[in-house]
């Protein structure tokens, strides 16, 4: 399973750099929202809808609210976005206790989705077009991956504190201060590279450290998604890494708060 991963990683990873680089403004807006609109039809299984054609109605009902979101300026939507990752964070720190007011209710988790997949590729974009946007983009990206591969070599290494086992046992407070401890030599380099005024560097590594922080927030999150609905994976697409979701759930929480950062600092 392992080397299944690292081979899709591998074939994946470059390609998606390629795209980010190379692809026009127009085609990055379909191409992202293709992958939000797959994200939704695997959030059909988080709503306990598994069977054809009914799980293609959530994608097909996200296809309009993509587009309506995108007519309305970002600032809003991103401090709204904020808002619900604060209470998603809240029901993952008490999940089981508060699954009764919402794990059996299709309307509410089909919210959830909303609220997960359209600020995330609102804001993918956002910051793709922002000034020397793609490079800000791939550093985002830098820094959610490296902060994952600080969490997972130290939780290896050192892990033995559960961080939420409720939710996910293999998360560990060792594993949590790896990726802390690696966002900010990462955040570090990216200072440098960016050229960022020393009086914005305080600021500038407390917003990397909040974005790891959401980042760790939105896989929990998914995580109880999935147990909740007795997923191991949400879905098949991608050999040793499951779903899009699977792959994609620390990015929505991340890049909308990463760009509630640029939108209010302009920091770059």
């Amino acid at each position: 399973m392992l080397k299944q991963r690292i081979l899709t990683a591998l074939i994946l990873i470059p390609i998606f750099i390629l795209l980010v680089l190379f692809l026009p403004p127009q085609a990055f807006y379909l191409l992202t929202a293709a992958i939000m609109l797959w994200g939704a039809y695997e959030w059909s299984f988080f709503m306990g809808i598994n069977q054809f054609p009914r799980y293609l109605a959530y994608p097909l009902f996200t296809i309009p609210i993509l587009f309506i979101a995108y007519l309305f300026p970002i600032t809003p939507i991103l401090y709204i976005t904020l808002a619900w990752w604060l209470i998603a964070s809240s029901l993952v720190i008490c999940y089981p206790k508060n699954a009764s007011l919402w794990g059996n209710r299709t309307t509410i988790r089909a919210l959830m989705g909303l609220l997960t997949l359209v600020p995330c590729w609102l804001a993918v974009n956002y910051i793709r077009n922002y000034p020397n946007g793609i490079s800000i983009l791939l550093f985002l990206f830098v820094l959610i991956w490296g902060a994952d591969s600080g969490a997972y070599f130290a939780g290896r290494k050192w892990g033995k504190h559960k961080l939420i086992p409720q939710v996910s046992p293999g998360k560990t407070w060792e594993g949590f201060l790896g990726a802390l401890i690696t966002t900010v030599l990462i955040a570090l380099c990216g200072l440098v590279i960016f050229k960022i005024p020393y009086a914005a560097w305080p600021v500038a590594l407390m917003w990397a450290m909040l974005t790891v922080l959401f980042s760790i927030m939105g896989d929990l999150f998914e995580s109880m998604m999935k147990r909740q609905a007795g997923l191991k994976d949400s879905g098949h697409l991608l050999p040793g890494h499951g779903g899009i979701l699977d792959r994609i759930d620390s990015l929505t929480a991340a890049a909308p708060v990463f760009a509630l950062g640029l939108a209010i600092s302009h920091w770059i």
